[in-house]
């Protein structure tokens, strides 16, 4: 029997009263034992009359009667239990039962125990509390909470910390994150690096939102607890932890003050990432909850840490081998002024298939080169590379373009039959040397790659007749040679198919040759990196930010000499084919 089936009783009247039945007089003045006997509950099988304790004892609710005055004239065997201050015959109000003197909504706690009690209003200004004990469902009701509390915390942590991959920001955000769930004031140490470690703080005062800070300290001046934590270890002496962080000068706002921290480590992959400590005022201990919602916590943070630390790694090895990758500017030379552009067709690696560069020699004319790889990405940069390395090397054993084309040819077969590969570029390669009224000689050879243009100092564009065979699929190409004066103000263009290819304008078609040939007419007056730079931009319109190739362009025009370029011509003995490498 429940309290929801005594609902239509008065217990002032000693009777249980049903809609069939009416109300009987009040019950006698001993609330210890009412005279009035209850109805048989199974009268059709004879049974005995049970005593109104006998069925009360068993209420969930325990019962608590006043008289019109507020005395107490009833309390049931629960309600002994639940409020001993209740005291039959007294006045309910001196009990001092928080619960009993008004409503309490949402039930309100006495001696350790969670209760609720509701009014019932009775015959003759009477009236009936009635009192239970909610304890263990409002405690399973307040870890379901708190279990939603904590698993939405997470999910926020882990959707906050999914996003930064550089490590200062992750970092700041894994502070920021812990306060104020978890502390007052959060601080992130790195592991070492150099001997040097990075911490993050977050802390809060009042309402603010959390305020980030960071530093640096050597290794060896870090507070024994965080060098403990960076080996694993979980270090548990809160007073200790307190001391050390505040020596530390890492509790603004606690110092002084009684406090609980706690240093948990960050997993990495082989060892903690770092160590996060947390603190807070001494009015919040962490208990065996906190601490793993700490744990929790840490355990995602380490990850999203490692990860950055991880990209940042990947990051800076590919910043340095594409740097060893991407085309380097020709130094100077004698009269010879450069001029380049580079467009990698994936714009986000910076480096690609095209290649161009210079090779200085003692008689003070120049190796230079420009030419194109199979294939895009980083496996045509590697191909580029070695390319570029054997150049290098070869340019000092043969300057004369067609034989150092056919050496390279035989280096790169041997490269690729070796890896596997089955690359090939196209390549022209030349010698610039100065001459005295202030022009170039070029002598130029070609490996299938597209011919040079001339753009004279009339304006017209000459296309140089140089052909041959790719380089890197047979033994002996067929490599063809010419070679070009160039008068004083006269440039000569090399360029790689990715101009002439672009494809783009209102019927998506090919830039062209003679779109090309067209846009460089009448710029006999611009420098070399200007020109360049024209080509360049030029295409990149064509294209209106479509797909392309690799673009690589590389002009030299003929700048005259100098008072001191002279002297050194006059310097070299005729017929001096020695050479001195300087990769450009």
């Amino acid at each position: 029997m429940t309290a929801s089936d005594v609902r239509d009783c008065d217990p002032g009247d000693g009777r249980l009263s049903t809609p069939s039945t009416t109300r009987p007089s009040a019950w006698s003045a001993d609330v210890r034992r009412p005279t009035a006997a209850l109805p048989p509950l199974a009268p059709d099988r004879g049974q005995a009359t049970p005593d109104w304790f006998e069925v009360v004892e068993h209420f969930r609710e325990g019962l608590v009667v006043c008289d019109a005055d507020g005395v107490v004239r009833h309390v049931s065997p629960v309600a002994e239990r639940l409020l001993p201050e209740v005291t039959p015959g007294e006045l309910l109000s001196p009990a001092g039962v928080p619960g009993l003197s008004e409503g309490v909504p949402g039930g309100f706690t006495h001696r350790g125990r969670r209760l609720t009690a509701r009014q019932v209003p009775l015959s003759g200004a009477r009236c009936c509390w009635y009192v239970e004990d909610v304890t263990d469902s409002a405690s399973r009701a307040d870890a379901l909470l708190a279990e939603r509390a904590r698993s939405a915390f997470l999910a926020v942590v882990g959707d906050k910390l999914g996003n930064p991959l550089h490590p200062d920001r992750a970092a700041a955000a894994v502070v920021r994150l812990a306060v104020p769930t978890l502390a007052e004031v959060a601080v992130l140490v790195l592991a070492p690096r150099g001997g040097r470690a990075r911490w993050w703080r977050a802390s809060r005062s009042d309402d603010e939102a959390p305020t980030v800070d960071s530093g640096v300290l050597p290794g060896g001046d870090l507070p024994p607890a965080i060098a403990d934590g960076l080996t694993g270890v979980e270090p548990h002496a809160v007073d200790w932890l307190v001391e050390q962080a505040v020596d530390a000068g890492w509790l603004p706002g606690l110092a002084g003050i009684e406090s609980a921290a706690r240093v948990v480590p960050l997993p990495g992959r082989d060892a903690p990432v770092g160590v996060l400590l947390v603190a807070r005022r001494a009015t919040r201990w962490y208990d065996d909850a906190d601490v793993e919602l700490v744990r929790a916590f840490a355990a995602r943070a380490g990850a999203a840490l490692t990860t950055a630390l991880l990209y940042r790694d990947q990051a800076e090895v590919a910043d340095t081998l594409q740097a060893s990758l991407l085309p380097v500017e020709p130094v100077e030379a004698i009269g010879v002024q450069w001029g380049t552009a580079y467009r990698p067709a994936q714009a986000g690696l910076r480096i690609g298939g095209d290649f161009y560069g210079s090779h200085r020699l003692t008689d003070g004319g120049s190796v230079f080169f420009l030419g194109d790889v199979s294939g895009k990405g980083v496996e045509a940069a590697v191909f580029t590379g070695q390319l570029r390395q054997c150049l290098q090397a070869l340019h000092r054993l043969e300057s004369h373009p067609a034989r150092l084309l056919r050496l390279l040819n035989d280096a790169l077969l041997e490269t690729t039959q070796a890896h596997g590969q089955g690359r090939f570029a196209t390549i022209v390669l030349g010698v610039a040397r100065p001459e005295r009224d202030g022009g170039l000689t070029l002598t130029m050879a070609g490996g299938g790659h597209l011919p040079p243009l001339v753009l004279r100092a009339s304006g017209e564009v000459e296309t140089v007749p140089l052909r041959g065979m790719l380089i890197g699929v047979v033994p002996d190409p067929r490599v063809g040679e010419v070679t070009v004066r160039l008068a004083p103000g006269e440039t000569c263009l090399l360029y790689s198919d990715g101009v002439t290819e672009a494809r783009g304008g209102r019927r998506d078609e090919q830039f062209g040759a003679e779109r090309l040939v067209t846009a460089l007419t009448g710029c006999q007056r611009m420098p070399a990196p200007a020109l360049a730079e024209r080509v360049e931009q030029l295409t990149c319109d064509w294209l209106a930010q479509g797909d392309h190739d690799d673009i690589a362009v590389l002009a030299l025009r003929a700048a005259g000499l100098s008072g001191r370029s002279v002297r050194h011509l006059h310097s070299v003995p005729a017929g001096v084919d020695q050479t001195e490498g300087a990769d450009a």
